[in-house]
């Protein structure tokens, strides 16, 4: 179910922020993300960091379109999202983006297999292939074994892993993460982040927000916000 082999160029853009900012109303307004020019394309493995109260929930929220701009123009796979209605952008997020939480967000009464499955409800899934696509997801993720596991019966790096395959499951373009270590210790951190790696490795296009400089070192490339203001920060050679 990858969406392609990985190279050394990066493909076609995925993200691409025109002059994208976001207030709030208020007197004076609240500026939350300063307009910011980003790219991010195929392929490519991209963090995001900065402190508390920097910007970076609102740049998740307006990335995986949860939110709207105040200005500015987002496409997500060279589409206009400011041009959507509210059932198209959510069409489109559930279509082109597979979020991965800090908190794993998995119904603790459903198995791993059904939490992957229910997934793909809403993206018009025959319902004949939803099992097989999940069971696939699972095994991508090392998870083969656990398809009838409860998450109460899981470690916490299991669970990641089994959103990480709920996030993967329709396919998406982009793989946006939001701290994904945050709930771990180091050693389901560190398989979860290898994962990330293999994931990268397999074409997969991966945005990962997070304030440990440690997990934001094994992205390609790193971009910080801080006080609004998006800046590159490094390029790594991988």
């Amino acid at each position: 179910m990858s969406p392609g082999t990985g190279t050394a160029e990066a493909g076609p853009p995925v993200i691409r922020l025109a002059g994208v900012g976001r207030s709030f109303a208020g007197q004076p307004p609240v500026v939350a993300l300063r307009p910011a020019d980003l790219t991010v394309r195929q392929g490519e493995y991209v963090s995001v960091t900065g402190p508390s109260g920097s910007g970076k929930s609102t740049l998740l929220h307006l990335l995986g379109l949860l939110d709207t701009p105040t200005e500015g123009r987002y496409e997500l796979d060279g589409i206009d999202t400011g041009a959507l209605r509210d059932r198209d952008r959510s069409t489109l997020r559930g279509r082109r983006i597979g979020f991965v939480f800090q908190s794993f967000h998995l119904l603790p009464h459903r198995t791993a297999e059904e939490n992957v499955v229910l997934a793909q409800v809403y993206n018009r899934v025959p319902r004949a292939a939803r099992a097989a696509a999940a069971r696939e997801a699972l095994r991508l993720v090392g998870l083969g074994h656990r398809l009838d596991a409860l998450p109460t019966t899981m470690s916490g790096g299991e669970r990641q892993r089994v959103a990480v395959a709920r996030a993967l499951v329709n396919r998406p373009s982009l793989l946006l993460c939001d701290e994904p270590t945050g709930n771990l210790d180091s050693a389901n951190a560190e398989a979860v982040l290898a994962q990330f790696d293999e994931l990268h490795g397999q074409g997969y296009t991966l945005v990962v927000i997070t304030h440990d400089p440690a997990v934001a070192a094994r992205a390609g490339r790193q971009v910080a916000i801080r006080d609004g203001v998006l800046s590159e920060t490094s390029e790594v050679a991988r």
